[in-house]
């Protein structure tokens, strides 16, 4: 499959003639060619994007959100497309793929299309005059996108950027590209105007680089690694340009000494393993209060040395591969350096497989890794893995559970499982982090604000916070 730019609502080669290939990481079978395109290309979209701007603007906010009822229906039609070719380009279990990836990327224009119906006009009254926030569009905006969650993070962002009236210059991750091109073929489809979707495939450090400098692009919406951020950060500041950055994360599972572990379990293998470990908001670090420790540590271990790993086309599949073979080795890496620390590995650890399906050996497989023994403060215990790798640690008070939440440099997500309810929104209140859960985990309400704290982001997306970030606003006073 060779694919290419959407620039101007046409398919275009990149301008240097330069290409470079994409692999499924199951099985290391070529799968595309994509662009590698430069700043050359990015100038481009710029110019599509300023062109088609004044038009799309001008629509209401209602005229655009019809648009995006559009173009959920365009993705309802090729649902299994999306989620058979997310499988195939990220390795993930078609399972996942089905109930997540796809799913989500509908939703999300859905979602947007009837917050925006739901709004009211913003107007405030004083004794002698009345206060009109009025809402502009930024402009153009460039939308950079990990490779974990292609679709389903491209279009989070997409969604509230359209709505709001801008044109957007998208960059998805060049390992993961697929699922952005059948995005802009649903555009070119619905013959949504030239140039208000732009995609530009490449590397971060040129197309990405690109984007971030450019004058005429006047917010940047950055979902990836906290090390990329401080460099997205480093260079967009200065230029003043809006930024909304989501960026890692090292997620606490508490578990309080009234859990029941009969449903615990599996929910805490849920946060821990979804998308082989591969998402922002896993519970990496599992703290379990010491009188449950022992109890929770065997239930868990068993449920973990069953889950299957495998084929990601096979329907009984939990945990497909993870991106890369490079990927791999980083994991691999972490795994020795536990052992190094002092660590035990009581799940997984190693290439070879258990459950019902065996995977290609071509393919970046590693089974789900439980380590006990370690301090909290160890490197394994508190840098980013953002792989199928947990470690277990006890506590004995709620104060220490929420200083060993606490220490790290992240504060992304985290949960808390209890009995008590009450006990648990307090303690919640209590961790350093954008989102924590009770009693669940990724139970996501659209309309809350998604997000972290310290080094795992700057500012909030869903709901308003979209809207406010992908606008300007203008306070108009009229005194009577």
């Amino acid at each position: 499959m060779i694919i290419s730019n959407f620039i101007d609502g046409k398919f275009t080669e990149p301008i240097e003639e330069r290409m470079m290939d994409n692999f499924n990481p199951a099985d290391g079978t070529h799968i595309a060619t994509i662009p590698r395109a430069s700043a050359a290309d990015v100038d481009a979209a710029v110019l599509s994007a300023k062109k088609a701007l004044p038009q799309w603007s001008a629509l209401t906010i209602l005229e655009r959100a019809d648009w995006l009822d559009k173009i959920a229906d365009a993705l309802e039609e090729i649902k299994e497309e999306i989620a058979q070719t997310e499988s195939l380009d990220t390795g993930k279990p078609i399972s996942l793929a089905r109930s997540t990836d796809a799913a989500r990327s509908i939703s999300n224009f859905r979602f947007f299309a009837e917050f925006a119906r739901s709004q009211e006009p913003l107007v405030f009254e004083m004794s002698d005059a009345t206060n009109y926030v009025h809402t502009s569009p930024l402009g153009i905006v460039g939308l950079i996108t990990p490779w974990n969650l292609p679709l389903y993070l491209l279009t989070w962002k997409v969604a509230p950027a359209l709505l709001m009236g801008n044109c957007i210059i998208a960059k998805p991750s060049e390992i993961t590209p697929l699922t952005a091109n059948l995005l802009a073929r649903t555009m070119q489809r619905l013959q949504l105007p030239d140039g208000v979707f732009n995609l530009v495939h490449g590397l971060g450090p040129e197309v990405g680089q690109a984007i971030l400098e450019h004058p005429d692009i006047g917010g940047i919406s950055f979902t990836g690694g906290t090390s990329t951020g401080r460099i997205v950060a480093r260079t967009a500041a200065p230029l003043f340009k809006k930024l909304s950055l989501e960026l890692g994360g090292k997620n606490a599972t508490i578990i309080l000494d009234d859990a029941n572990l009969e449903s615990v379990v599996p929910g805490v293998i849920r946060a821990a393993f979804t998308n082989s470990g591969q998402v922002c908001l896993c519970g990496s670090r599992i703290l379990i209060h010491q009188s449950i420790y022992d109890e929770f540590c065997k239930q868990f271990v068993e449920q973990v040395d069953a889950m299957v790993v495998g084929d990601p086309s096979d329907e009984s599949t939990q945990l497909g591969s993870v991106i890369s073979m490079e990927h791999l080795q980083k994991i691999e890496s972490y795994i020795d350096l536990a052992i190094e620390e002092g660590g035990e590995i009581l799940s997984g650890g190693s290439r070879a497989m258990t459950g019902q399906v065996g995977p290609n050996p071509a393919g970046a497989y590693i089974r789900p890794t439980v380590i006990g023994g370690l301090s909290h403060l160890s490197r394994t215990s508190t840098e980013e893995i953002f792989g199928p790798v947990v470690t277990l640690h006890s506590f004995t008070t709620d104060d220490e559970a929420i200083e060993m939440a606490n220490c790290t440099e992240y504060g992304l997500a985290g949960s808390i499982w209890t009995e008590d309810a009450e006990r648990g929104r307090q303690l919640a209140e209590r961790v350093d982090s954008g989102m924590v859960w009770v009693n669940t985990w990724m139970h996501r309400d659209l309309r809350t604000p998604f997000g972290g704290v310290k080094n795992s982001g700057v500012g909030r997306e869903g709901g308003r916070w979209s809207l406010s970030f992908f606008s300007e606003m203008t306070n108009v006073c009229v005194k009577r």
